[in-house]
């Protein structure tokens, strides 16, 4: 099992409610497959960089979480097919780790 983080943009036109429900999936996914999520930031709503799926805006949320191979392809699986999800990725997080201390 390795760290991860995943960023992914909601749909800004969501209500609350079904902001925090696209979140809990996503949680629920990573705790179903034996993950553990060890922090969820929730960013609120932040301009793009540029128009996505005809939205300038979205709703940002960082998930850092550890988990197993088999469940960071689940989890990118379900993150692509999930509608309201409209921008996503996930990065091993020790590899941003030793980025970070190449830097320095």
């Amino acid at each position: 099992m390795h760290p991860y983080e995943t960023l992914f943009v909601i749909d800004p036109t969501l209500d609350d409610e079904a902001v925090e429900s696209t979140i809990a999936k996503f949680e629920d996914l990573i705790k179903k497959h034996k993950g553990t999520v060890d922090k969820t930031d929730r960013w609120g709503k932040k301009r793009l960089a540029y128009e996505i799926r005809g939205h300038n805006d979205g709703f940002y949320v960082v998930i850092d979480f550890t988990a197993d191979a088999d469940t960071v392809t689940e989890l990118d699986r379900v993150l692509h097919i999930t509608d309201p999800v409209i921008r996503s990725m996930i990065i091993r997080a020790d590899d941003k780790i030793a980025a970070q201390q190449v830097e320095v």
